[in-house]
């Protein structure tokens, strides 16, 4: 394990550790020089020796630094530092496509097309490199937090221009191609076949083919036809399911010649769901495929005859987690060409054949059980449809999908395991336990399970009895098993390497009462016998599992309640405000906001909209005969305008105080005018001069009392 806070060829410093697979570690880490962050895979230590090893995983690394696509999880540099092998890649914070078909059960039309052309865009992307994946399957693919698909891991990719024949480089058998699984020559098209049989996956949530054993499974894909879609999902849309139909036929030479013209159907069913557009051509005598006992034999010797679930891809589960690190499969050196039945010098014969007039007796027998057992089918089909349409069929499809799934259990592991642990735990499964060995162990203490036949992980019916190997003493230099139950992980590292333990290994579970980074458990238990080479294994807490904050802004106040407290966390809505946006009792704004990782139990605080504010009303106060500051004053205070409109004489009202005002009563927004008329007080009266004579009267008064003037003569 490498420690955190090393630095990697004077240049990438180790943060922490992020997951685990069956050949390296993977870090998050820095790149100091362009200052971002990497993801840093790291080979683990107990195939730092082996050349192949190495050689794998230098190839897994030229492989992908030769492309870049947005669609590729990119490789930017490999190196080797103090032993260590490396490789430091694009970080991808995101789950795989597996975990998301597991988490919706199985994806609507038009996710499974836009991830689709995602992933076909990066794949073609590779195959017009001149590189062929030959591992595609749901794990490969990672779906980052912003949407965007990527295609990851060439650990076992070839060049087309390489005719090396490898039955060992088969990738995971659920989705490998026929010709793959023959041990044949590989090219775009099995790339196109693994795609289809992905695109299956997301359409049903399931995979076509399964069976108890990976050989069972690979001779499915050679010998059996896949099921359409449309009999586990009815609403499947007729375009998409031709084109899983087209990229899953046995013959290569069937399927699409390329991902671009994959992709160019892809978009037309996103268009036309129930278009008949898609063009598969005819099925011929040569597409026929005869397995030679030769040939069944390599098969068996292919795949280990365990169940090879491939759910094993990931050892850590993590919303934020990077990619996983599938184990590394040996490609082998064999050069010897193959070529498939349809592609031999026979095919001539065959053609000749054909021309012919002369019907074959067997032909017309074998066209006759055809033509029967079609009629059968389409009389199946038919009661099938009447039944669904009138309901018959609706309740017992949805069951047997439900039990299906409910039998199944995975397999623990119980390795390292005392017999009574291992039964607890595996009864707990309802599985049983059965020890059919008991042998000496290089690595294991007496009455310590030493090998489990089942692989842990698989998924087994319940009630499987799971067949297990029992120590009875260990063979070599014996060593105590030191308690570091509670320490830090570094330190019980350090502690288990000074007592001379080389194999030790690390998971990350949640844990609310061990602090993060402390060991919870181990495996073997404190104070077992071992040996240096027994391998080891820590239980270490990532600490309380942290809550996304669910988006409640805009919600109702009940909505947002029920989210609240359906993610784990506590509710609390006491203030309430005005808002002029947000309509009244939907939520403003919540603490702590929208997307943080909090603990259990946090408190979620929301701001409750009352609406927009209401407009608030001042009762009028009447200031006649009041002095003007006083008005003034109370208007200033009540954010009303006091307008003084004009001055005037009064004898009733004294100078500086108010005749009059409007409005003098009643109700009024703020902000209104209120006018009113100053008093000037009493109008002054003007006094005569006093150095001023009287005027004197120039009419003489008339002694008679006539009026004066001229007699008429």
């Amino acid at each position: 394990m490498v420690k955190d806070g090393i630095f990697l060829g004077k240049r990438y410093e180790v943060l922490s550790k992020v997951g685990a697979g069956g050949m390296a570690d993977v870090y998050k880490g820095r790149d100091t020089m362009l200052n971002r962050y990497v993801a840093i895979k790291v080979l683990k230590r107990e195939f730092r020796e082996e050349d192949e090893f190495i050689r794998k995983f230098r190839s897994e690394a030229q492989s992908a630094a030769s492309l870049l696509n947005p669609n590729i999880v990119n490789v930017y540099d490999v190196g080797e530092d103090r032993g260590l092998y490396y490789m430091v890649m694009e970080l991808v914070e995101g789950i795989s496509l597996k975990e998301y078909i597991e988490r919706k059960g199985r994806l609507s039309h038009k996710e499974v097309i836009s991830i689709a052309i995602q992933m076909c865009t990066g794949i073609g992307a590779a195959h017009a490199a001149g590189i062929i994946h030959r591992d595609i399957k749901p794990q490969n693919i990672i779906i980052s937090r912003d949407g965007k698909v990527k295609v990851t891991d060439f650990g076992i990719a070839k060049a087309v221009t390489s005719n090396t024949i490898s039955s060992n480089a088969m990738g995971s058998v659920h989705y490998t191609s026929p010709e793959q699984a023959r041990g044949g020559y590989s090219d775009a098209k099995s790339d196109i076949y693994s795609i289809g049989i992905t695109l299956f996956e997301m359409v049903t949530g399931q995979v076509p083919f399964d069976g108890d054993s990976t050989v069972s499974i690979a001779i499915k894909h050679l010998q059996e036809e896949v099921t359409p879609p449309s009999e586990f999902v009815p609403d499947v849309p007729y375009s998409l399911e031709q084109i899983i139909l087209k990229c899953t036929q046995k013959n290569a030479e069937r399927r699409y010649a390329s991902t671009s013209a994959l992709i160019q159907d892809l978009k037309r069913s996103l268009v036309d769901p129930d278009g008949d557009f898609v063009y598969i051509p005819p099925l011929r005598n040569a597409d026929t495929v005869i397995i030679t006992d030769e040939e069944l034999d390599d098969i068996r010797h292919s795949y280990d005859d365990e169940y090879d679930d491939d759910e094993d891809y990931d050892h850590y589960h993590n919303d934020s987690r990077l990619y996983h690190d599938d184990e590394y499969q040996d490609d082998g050196d064999d050069e010897e060409d193959y070529e498939d039945d349809y592609n031999r010098g026979t095919g001539g014969q065959r053609a000749d054949s054909r021309d012919s007039d002369t019907v074959n007796p067997r032909m017309n027998k074998v066209m006759k059980i055809l033509m029967i057992v079609v009629a059968v089918i389409i009389a199946f089909v038919l009661i099938y449809g009447i039944g669904k349409a009138a309901g018959i069929f609706k309740s017992a499809g949805s069951g047997t999908t439900a039990e299906k799934n409910t039998d199944e259990v995975k397999v623990p592991d119980v390795v390292g395991k005392s017999e009574e642990e291992a039964k607890e735990i595996l009864n707990k499964k309802k599985l049983g336990y059965k020890p059919v060995a008991r042998e000496e162990s290089k690595k294991y203490d007496e009455g310590i399970v030493c090998e489990q036949k089942q692989k842990a992980g698989s998924k087994v019916k319940k009630n499987t009895t799971i067949q297990v190997v029992v120590s009875t003493g260990l063979v070599g230099e014996e060593l105590l098993v030191p308690n570091i139950v509670g320490w830090s992980e570094e330190d019980a590292q350090k502690t288990l390497n000074d007592s001379g333990f080389e194999n030790v290994s690390s998971e990350y579970e949640y844990d609310s009462e061990v602090p993060e980074g402390n060991v919870i458990s181990m495996t073997p238990q404190a104070g077992s016998k071992a040996t240096k080479d027994t391998d080891i294994k820590m239980i270490v807490s990532k600490g309380t599992e942290k809550v996304k904050v669910p988006n409640v802004v805009g919600k109702t106040q009940s909505d947002a309640q029920d989210q609240i407290v359906s993610a784990g966390l506590d509710y609390n809505n006491t203030n309430t405000e005005y808002s002029d946006t947000v309509k009244k009792g939907k939520v403003i704004s919540q603490s702590p906001e929208a997307g943080k990782r909090v603990g259990p139990d946090t408190v979620v605080t929301i701001v409750i909209s009352d609406g927009p504010k209401p407009e608030e009303n001042v009762e009028i106060e009447n200031f006649i005969g009041s002095y003007e500051e006083a008005l003034t004053d109370w208007a200033y205070e009540n954010d009303l305008n006091a307008v003084k409109s004009k001055e005037e004489y009064s004898n009733t009202y004294p100078a500086g105080t108010i005749i009059s005002q409007s409005p003098s009563s009643g109700k009024v927004k703020k902000g209104t005018r209120i006018k009113y008329v100053l008093s000037k007080g009493p109008e002054p009266v003007q006094e005569p001069d006093p150095g001023q004579e009287p005027e004197p009267d120039t009419q003489e008064p008339d002694p008679d009392g006539g009026d004066s003037g001229d007699d008429a003569y």
